[in-house]
C-alpha cells in the first residue's frame, strides 16, 4: 500500500503530512538518491505554480536534493508540461512540479518526471516510497549539490509550444479571452497567443499566492463565459492551476469539454493523415457520444482507467498520438510528454482559422448522450465494499444494461466516491445515479 504517492504524485493539505516542509525535504533526498545513476553530474529541474506554499516546499526540496549531491535548476512558476519539456531538453535526471492542479490554494502537490520527460513509473514511485523511510545517504561536503535559478525557462517553453504549429499558421483576426486561473501559465500562455497574432483578453493573470483557481480557471468558467459574451470574443480558453488541461467556451458562452476537443483534433488529424493508432485514447468517463462519433469516422475509442497517466500509458503501448480526458487533459504526444492545455488550445485555434467556422459550429462535433456525475464525500472506511452499496450498483447496472454505462470509483486525490452514469434516457440515468449516491451516503453515515 502506498503511503505518499496517489494517482498523480503526492498531494495534500499544506502543512499537514504529506505536504510539510519536512516530508518535502525527505522526498528530495529519496528521489535524488534514486536517480543518482552513473558518474555524470546529476541535475533536477524544479518548477511550481503560484501557491503561497510553493516557496516553502521548493526550498525544502532544494535542501533535500542538494544534500544527497544533486544539482538543482529552479525555473519558478511554470506550467507542468513546461517542467516535463525542460527536464528532457536540459538532460536532467529528474523533474519536479509543485502543484495541486485545479485544487484550492491551501492544497499542494509534488509531481515528478523522469529524464525522458514522462511521469514516473509505478516502480520508480514505489522505490522512492521505500527510500522515504530509510536513512538518507548524505553527500560528502565537497559533493553537496548547487542550486541555480534560470531566467529564460519561460521563453524556451513558449518557443517549443509555438513550434507545434506550421510557420504559416497565424491567429490574426481572432479575439480570444484567456483565463489562466491565476496559476502557472499566467505569463506564458498570453504571450504564446499574442506572439501568434491573436487579440488576447487575459483574465486570471494576477496571482497573489492564494487566488489560484479561485472563481476562475477550467473548474470555474463562469467569469470566462461572461467575458467572452461581453467582449464579443471568438472563443474563450480556460486553463487550470498548472495549465496541463483546458476547457473552451464558444462565442455564445457555451462550455465545451474535453470530449468535443478530442473529437475535433482526432477527426482533423485523421483527415490530414497525422493521426496514429487508428483512434483516440480516453478514460471510462468520456461520453458515449464520443465513441459513436469516432466510429462514424472509421476510428476507435480506447478507454482506460481515470487519470492522464493511464491514458498516456495506453497511448505509448498502442502507438496513439491523441488522447485525453473529458475534464480537459489533452495529450498530443507528437509535441509533448504530458497534458498541455496551451498546446491543445493552439490546435483548436488553428482549426478555427483554417476552416473559418464559428467556435459553436466547429466544437460541436457530436451530440453527447445524457450523462450525470455526482460525488459523495466520506470521512473514512471503504463505502464501495458495503453490501447495500453493492446492491444499489447491481440494480443500476441492470437498469442500464445494453442502453448505457455506469462508472463508480473512489477518487485518487480526494475522499470522494464518484458516481457516473450515461444513457439515452436522461430521467433513467439520473435516477440510477441518485439511487447509488443515496446508498453511499447511508453507508458512510
Amino acid at each position: 500500500m502506498r503511503k505518499f504517492f496517489g494517482t498523480d504524485g503526492i498531494r495534500g493539505l499544506t502543512n499537514q503530512v504529506p505536504m510539510t516542509a519536512e516530508v518535502a525535504m525527505r522526498v528530495g533526498m529519496a528521489a535524488g538518491t534514486h536517480f543518482l545513476r552513473g558518474d555524470h553530474k546529476h541535475r533536477v529541474v524544479i518548477g511550481k505554480d503560484t501557491r503561497l506554499s510553493g516557496y516553502m516546499l521548493e526550498n525544502a526540496l532544494v535542501a533535500g536534493f542538494t544534500s544527497v549531491g544533486m544539482d538543482v535548476v529552479q525555473v519558478g512558476p511554470m506550467p507542468t508540461p513546461a517542467v516535463a519539456m525542460l527536464t528532457q531538453s536540459m538532460r536532467a535526471d529528474l523533474g519536479v512540479m509543485l502543484s495541486a492542479s485545479h485544487n484550492p490554494f491551501h492544497d499542494n502537490g509534488i509531481k515528478m518526471f523522469g529524464p525522458d520527460g514522462y511521469k514516473l513509473s509505478d516502480a520508480d514511485e514505489a522505490q522512492i516510497e521505500l527510500l522515504l523511510d530509510a536513512a538518507p545517504k548524505l553527500a560528502d561536503p565537497a559533493q553537496i549539490g548547487r542550486a541555480k535559478r534560470i531566467e529564460d525557462a519561460r521563453g524556451r517553453y513558449i518557443h517549443a509550444v509555438k513550434q507545434s504549429l506550421p510557420q504559416s499558421v497565424r491567429l490574426d483576426g481572432l479575439k480570444i479571452v484567456l483565463d489562466c486561473a491565476n496559476g502557472a501559465a499566467y505569463n506564458s500562455a498570453p504571450t504564446v497567443f499574442w506572439e501568434l497574432g491573436a487579440d488576447v483578453v487575459a483574465i486570471g493573470v494576477t496571482p497573489n499566492g492564494i487566488n489560484i483557481n479561485d472563481r476562475c480557471g477550467s473548474t470555474a468558467p463562469a467569469l470566462l463565459q461572461e467575458t467572452v459574451v461581453a467582449s464579443g470574443a471568438d472563443i474563450g480558453i480556460a486553463l487550470d492551476g498548472d495549465a496541463d488541461r483546458l476547457i473552451i467556451v464558444d462565442e455564445a458562452g457555451a462550455i465545451v469539454d474535453g470530449d468535443q476537443i478530442m473529437a475535433l483534433i482526432g477527426a482533423s488529424w485523421a483527415r490530414q493523415g497525422r493521426l496514429k493508432g487508428g483512434g483516440v485514447v480516453a478514460t471510462v468517463m468520456s461520453n458515449l457520444g464520443l465513441e459513436r462519433f469516432l466510429e462514424g469516422e472509421g476510428l476507435r475509442l480506447e478507454r482506460t482507467k481515470v487519470g492522464d497517466r493511464h491514458v498516456l500509458e495506453r497511448m505509448r503501448s498502442g502507438g496513439f498520438n491523441v488522447g485525453g480526458e473529458q475534464s480537459g487533459h489533452m495529450i498530443l504526444s507528437d509535441h509533448a510528454t504530458t497534458g498541455d492545455g496551451t498546446l491543445a488550445a493552439l490546435q483548436v485555434l488553428a482549426e478555427l482559422v483554417t476552416t473559418g467556422k464559428r467556435a459553436s459550429e466547429l466544437l460541436h462535433q457530436f451530440d453527447p448522450v445524457p450523462q450525470f456525475l455526482k460525488n459523495v464525500r466520506f470521512a473514512g472506511g471503504k463505502p464501495l465494499d458495503e453490501a447495500s452499496v453493492k446492491a444499489a450498483i447491481a440494480e443500476g447496472e441492470a437498469a442500464l444494461a445494453g442502453r448505457g454505462r455506469l462508472v463508480i470509483r473512489a477518487s485518487g486525490t480526494e475522499p470522494l466516491i464518484r458516481v457516473m452514469a450515461e444513457g439515452d434516457e436522461a430521467t433513467e440515468v439520473e435516477q440510477v445515479v441518485d439511487s447509488i449516491c443515496d446508498a453511499v451516503r447511508k453507508a458512510v453515515s
